[in-house]
């Protein structure tokens, strides 16, 4: 058919239908024929947390001539001759002289970084809906704040593992529905980067390479202990098996490889010390001997953050793991029954008596501040507890009462101005069972040399992007910064670890 004719005939059949237009079209259009506007709202909507409470509370400090690593000299004690704590001189005699007690301190340089890129294509087709290179450029800051508050708090350089002991193994009970069988367990201890970094579907972090976009590689260990020696145990059906390992100082948490002598795999992570395994093994789980060194630190890529400061027993810190209690459910926080814990108590009263200062706030999981409540608001403290509810004017009124309460402040009764609250806050990536307290500040006693923080992240050179020269129709760009957590007063830091959840 020509052109002429394909026209003709389309000419004849709209005279047609306007002819009749009470008749039906042959054919519709509906909203499925896809004839519509795209209504994309701009620009993308970030659906991801940012939380950085650590990042954003300690001071940040340019140095002026950083070189590969911040040094200062601490003089941790003064000590006066003769007695220490007695000064009397006879008349027209001299004192001996007084001595120091002091070290220099040298903390190098880590750099911290992500990096993107963005095709020439995907930059031409983004305009009109969002500046594609400053909104990667914001995600890769973003990014990179997120990691830099994980080693903040918990980065490691210095406290390797080591290989926990063999765990100790008893089986009791009815009604478990583990199969009768000899069990063979071995245990791995996880430091705060090992917990983040493993789960029971993925298995334990040991070492990563990591391919970097100059074609170049570096290795990162997870956070992961050598793996303990196994021992075994001999479970009937119906039992549930128990194991109990020492205390690892420095893990925060701890993984399971139960099965046959030989053939163990991972089947719990615990944050406390021991687990109760009940139901039949997981099948298709990482073998215990993919656990062959321990890769709990990156001692020339990290620094120490403040869980790590804290464990590190060459820091003097207040560190408290709970005794085990009954295996597979820990040793609980302790009320006090005056609307405390015992623990906390316990530490705070420490840090006073050893330093003379208090910690100026407390970082805790959701779990500790859930358990804490609990174990301040009892029927044995309700008599001290008094609840404020304002109440309307007018006679027969009504009244709001809000349900549910939370600890939201920690009192410390240790100080010499007389007690003050310390806030209780949670933090997103603190492991359960573990509470960090951290002193911010040195009380006035401390800052004659004009030295108020506890701790400082020191910068070389503080966030910059770096945009790389164009090989491909991309660009590539990353994100880094070049910082070191200097803690100069370790004692200000607290921890306690190994709280079952209860």
């Amino acid at each position: 058919m020509s052109i002429l004719q394909i026209t003709e005939e389309t000419l004849r059949l709209t005279k047609e239908s306007l002819a009749h237009p009470n008749e039906a079209l042959a054919k519709s259009v509906t909203v499925a024929t896809g004839l519509n506007a795209y209504d994309l709202q701009a620009p993308a909507k970030n659906l991801y947390p940012v939380i950085t409470p650590l990042r954003n509370a300690i001071p940040r400090v340019q140095r002026a001539s950083p070189g590969d690593a911040a040094r200062w000299r601490t003089v941790s004690s003064i000590m006066g001759s003769g007695f220490d704590a007695m000064g009397w001189v006879p008349e027209g005699q001299r004192s001996a002289s007084m001595s120091y007690q002091s070290a220099l301190q040298v903390a190098p340089y880590m750099t911290l970084g992500e990096e993107d890129t963005v095709t020439f294509e995907a930059e031409a087709a983004s305009q009109g809906f969002e500046d594609i290179d400053a909104t990667a450029t914001l995600r890769l800051l973003q990014k990179t704040m997120r990691k830099e508050e994980a080693g903040l708090l918990g980065g490691n350089a210095s406290l390797a593992l080591g290989a926990p002991a063999a765990p100790s193994l008893s089986a009791s009970g009815t009604g478990a529905t583990l199969p009768a069988a000899t069990y063979s367990v071995i245990v791995v201890a996880l430091s705060f980067e090992g917990y983040r970094n493993s789960s029971l579907s993925a298995g334990l972090a040991t070492v990563k390479t990591i391919t970097g976009n100059d074609g170049s590689t570096y290795t990162l260990n997870g956070g992961s202990s050598m793996k303990s020696a196994n021992a075994t145990q001999a479970v009937t059906l119906g039992q549930t098996l128990f194991a109990t390992v020492p205390v690892v100082n420095g893990a925060v948490a701890y993984a399971w490889f139960v099965g046959a002598a030989g053939s163990e795999t991972l089947q719990a992570i615990t944050t406390i010390n021991s687990v109760a395994i009940s139901a039949p093994l997981i099948a298709g789980q990482q073998a215990a001997s993919a656990i062959t060194a321990d890769c709990s630190r990156n001692a020339s890529l990290a620094f120490d953050g403040l869980l790590t400061t804290g464990f590190n027993p060459i820091n003097s810190a207040y560190v408290q793991s709970l005794a085990t209690g009954v295996a597979g459910t820990g040793s609980f926080l302790t009320s006090s029954g005056r609307g405390s814990v015992v623990e906390i108590d316990n530490m705070l009263l420490q840090m006073w008596t050893n330093y003379r200062l208090s910690p100026t706030v407390l970082y805790v999981n959701a779990q500790e501040q859930k358990n804490i409540t609990n174990k301040c608001l009892t029927n044995a403290s309700g008599p001290l507890i008094r609840y404020n509810v304002q109440a309307d004017s007018g006679e027969g009124g009504p009244y709001g009462v809000s349900a549910s309460g939370v600890v939201r402040w920690y009192y410390n009764p240790f100080s010499v101005d007389g007690g003050f609250d310390i806030p209780l806050k949670v933090h997103p990536d603190l492991p359960p069972g573990t509470i960090l307290a951290y002193c911010e500040r040195l009380p006035v006693w401390y800052q004659s040399n004009e030295t108020p923080n506890v701790a400082e992240v020191l910068t070389r050179r503080d966030y910059y992007r770096v945009d790389w020269p164009v090989r491909t129709r991309r660009r590539e760009f990353g994100v880094y910064a070049e910082e070191v957590l200097a803690v100069y007063a370790p004692f200000g830091v607290g921890v306690l670890t190994n709280i079952g959840n209860g």
